[in-house]
């Protein structure tokens, strides 16, 4: 059964709750000494009226004494109150940012994808700074509750001295929060703006520096630098437009705080003049006007804060709440099966048949790189089988009828621009440190002379995006680490763009070598793996228009000899 805390969150209102709910014993001992915090804060200037008058009535030293341990124990209240009651709310704090944060990013590396329309530099974001002041929602109201006691402390106090000024604090707080609740919501919705901003900067410069080379190598560099200043100055004007907003938000807070601080002094100033209160009611109100413009300023900061947690969650609940693009099925491919492809169409696949039997190593020459590319994304379900026509069989079971956890691990879908990880090349080969194949998968992508060039081996430190290492190097990489999985279907695309004539044909001798027995697809215009191939398929304009050996082919057909000769 499903408990409320592991339920799919739907809206930023949902996510608070769920913030809220599962913290309510940490906000409750947080309020409860923050509450006493601000109530010993309330009470020095009531007990330094009370000392002026006791002391101006009865002139004793003893009375003084006792005043000034009365006046300790506020103050050791007041310090430790604060010191615990802020590590409990803020170790809370940082726990439920941590919750959000893991929950997003397990979002995020699901195997079956969300329909989220943002980029990875959007999600980065939503994972740390959103998840971060969402989880502030734990210190807020806490905060706010406490702010209130104070506020309604130093009112029950001015009442006792006279009635009219208490009726004022608590006119002028609900005012107060009255006008700023309204400028809070303006807050939202333009910090929920810059939010998506600086996010989109983000995504906009993570992809330019993963594709700084071939921008240099085309000149590029400089059109992209422009396209990425565009996208910042937005942010940019944004976070200024924000920046107003929370000014005159902080200048009226601080202003009506001022107004409704004076209004008090100068009230208990007449009051005293007219002789309906004492010197030490005056000297308690003057002390409580004065120290009342802390709480408040706290009190009237909270529903921007509020707000800011709010549209903070509201994004979270975009990768949260979006569902995801296919709905697998419960059912696992048949052991040592095929793999067969029926009548699909998509993109520039027409129709498209073929089968590749189990143990088998076939390889696809597609005479165009769009459909290559459209059907590597049909094999590894980044298409939903509900977008598309025609029916994929993997083991025997279609795709759509298939658990896509049982699907990774039968089928894997080697792609041309494979992602190379901050680690070792041990990590990158097999980061789940399972595999009994690392040496061979090494020896057959011919990745040896990288491992030998480094004392340090397979231990050898490779930086975020391969950035140490030559584009054939981060290719052979990801064809080890392909290699290394040992997934009875095998799909490799492009897996030898990047490396030389020599390298290319040791490459498809070890891979024939190490996958026989297993069943393998090889989409590719080597003529060293499709040499090494049990029979090619010639894939043209959608469609399988050719197949036979790679040599019969090189011999009867003009059209493949001059797509895939060098």
């Amino acid at each position: 059964m499903t408990t409320p805390d592991t339920q799919r969150p739907r809206t930023g209102s949902d996510i608070l709750r769920t913030a809220l709910r599962r913290n309510l014993g940490a906000m409750a001992g947080g309020t409860l000494l923050m509450g006493l915090y601000q109530a010993g804060e309330t009470a020095f200037p009531i007990a330094l009226g009370l000392i002026v008058e006791h002391t101006l009535r009865h002139r004793s030293l003893g009375s003084l004494g006792l005043s000034i341990a009365a006046l300790a124990v506020i103050i050791t209240t007041v310090s430790l109150s604060w010191r615990f009651g802020m590590r409990v709310l803020q170790k809370a704090n940082t726990t439920e940012a941590h919750r959000w944060r893991v929950r997003v990013a397990a979002c995020g590396l699901q195997p079956v994808a969300r329909d989220v329309d943002l980029k990875s530099g959007e999600v980065l974001t939503i994972a740390t700074e959103d998840a971060d002041q969402t989880a502030d929602i734990i210190e807020v109201v806490p905060l706010l509750i406490s702010s209130l006691v104070a506020v309604v402390v130093a009112a029950v106090a001015l009442g006792l001295a006279d009635l009219r000024l208490g009726l004022l604090v608590i006119v002028g707080t609900v005012a107060i929060m009255s006008i700023l609740s309204v400028l809070s919501r303006r807050i939202g919705s333009s910090t929920q703006e810059q939010q998506a901003r600086v996010a989109r900067a983000g995504a906009k410069v993570a992809d330019l520096i993963t594709g700084l080379r071939p921008l240099h190598g085309f000149g590029g560099n400089h059109a992209a630098f422009c396209s990425y200043r565009t996208v910042s100055t937005e942010a940019q004007h944004q976070a200024v437009t924000v920046a107003k907003v929370n000014g005159a938000y902080a200048g009226t807070a601080l202003a009506l705080n001022a107004v409704l601080a004076g209004a008090v002094t100068l009230t208990a100033g007449w009051l005293a003049f007219d002789g309906r209160i004492d010197i030490g009611e005056l000297v308690m109100a003057v002390g409580l006007a004065q120290f009342i413009m802390d709480p408040l300023k706290l009190f009237s900061e909270m529903p921007k804060y509020v707000m800011i947690a709010r549209a903070s969650a509201e994004r979270m609940a975009l990768v949260l709440a979006a569902p995801p693009v296919t709905v697998p099925g419960p059912e696992r491919p048949a052991a040592g099966g095929g793999l067969e492809i029926d009548c699909v169409r998509y993109g520039s696949l027409r129709r498209l048949k073929l089968q590749v039997s189990a143990g088998e190593f076939v390889a696809i020459a597609a005479y165009q790189p769009r459909t290559a590319a459209d059907l590597a994304s049909v094999l590894a379900v980044n298409v939903p089988p509900e977008a598309y026509e025609g029916v994929v069989r993997v083991g025997g079971r279609e795709l759509a009828d298939l658990s896509i956890e049982a699907l990774r691990a039968h089928l894997l879908v080697n792609p041309y621009d494979g992602e190379i990880f901050a680690g070792t090349l041990r990590t990158n080969i097999d980061p789940s440190g399972s595999s009994r194949l690392v040496p061979e998968a090494v020896e057959a992508s011919m990745l040896t002379d990288v491992v030998a060039l480094h004392r340090e081996g397979l231990e050898y430190g490779v930086r975020d995006r391969g950035a140490n290492l030559s584009g054939g190097q981060r290719q052979r990489l990801s064809l080890a680490r392909a290699l290394a999985a040992d997934t009875e279907v095998l799909v490799l695309h492009d897996p030898t763009t990047a490396v030389d004539a020599v390298t290319e044909q040791l490459i498809a001798r070890g891979v024939a070598r190490l996958r026989r027995g297993r069943t393998t697809l090889v989409i590719t215009s080597s003529p060293a793996l499709l040499d090494a191939a049990d029979r090619v398929l010639v894939l043209d304009d959608g469609v399988i228009t050719a197949e036979d050996t790679h040599r019969n082919l090189l011999a009867t057909d003009e059209e493949y000899c001059a797509a895939v000769a060098r």
